[in-house]
């Protein structure tokens, strides 16, 4: 007003429109914290769905590396299995018998544990020896179809075929 650019009227109007805008933005302050608090949660819920979204793919890869590592394992350490001893088992998967053809020595090697039977992915069975066995049990137990295992069952004193033994080798 000093230097005459500007009349009492329209000092008036710019006080009356600074306490108007400061007015606004007091309720628009507190209006705009709602917003601040609403757009945090709302982060915090997708961080939160982008976690979860990340274990259960990081899940589905560690599956398919553990897959990869059985048919791995059943393809480098698979006992062949041609001959012409039929070798009847119990498929506990598909509760079914089954049947291989081996030779005699892989037959005796079943019936005492020393060799187990395993499927791949393709439900195509592999013979494979004990110990990878129990490593491919310890990734992916399905995958095991077949071992057999001494079972120590107690004998009854009064049973009177105690003397007779069940061979493990018995062929259905």
């Amino acid at each position: 007003m000093g230097a005459g650019l500007v009349d009492k009227n329209k000092a008036k109007q710019a006080q009356r429109q600074k306490r108007k805008t400061t007015k606004q933005q007091q309720k628009g302050q507190v209006a705009a914290d709602d917003t601040e608090a609403r757009l945090r949660q709302e982060r915090e819920a997708k961080a939160e769905r982008d976690r979860e979204l990340n274990r259960q793919r990081t899940a589905a890869e560690q599956a398919k590396a553990i897959k990869a590592q059985v048919e791995q394992m059943l393809q480098q350490h698979q006992i062949a299995s041609k001959g012409d001893v039929r070798y009847s088992f119990t498929d506990k998967r598909h509760n079914k018998i089954k049947q291989l053809y081996v030779s005699a020595t892989v037959q005796d090697e079943l019936a005492r544990g020393l060799v187990a039977i395993c499927a791949d992915q393709q439900d195509r069975y592999c013979i494979v020896p004990k110990a990878i066995a129990d490593k491919i049990v310890e990734r992916s137990p399905e995958s095991l179809v077949f071992l057999a295992e001494k079972s120590q069952q107690p004998t009854d004193e009064d049973d009177p075929y105690a003397d007779y033994q069940i061979p493990d080798d018995l062929m259905w």
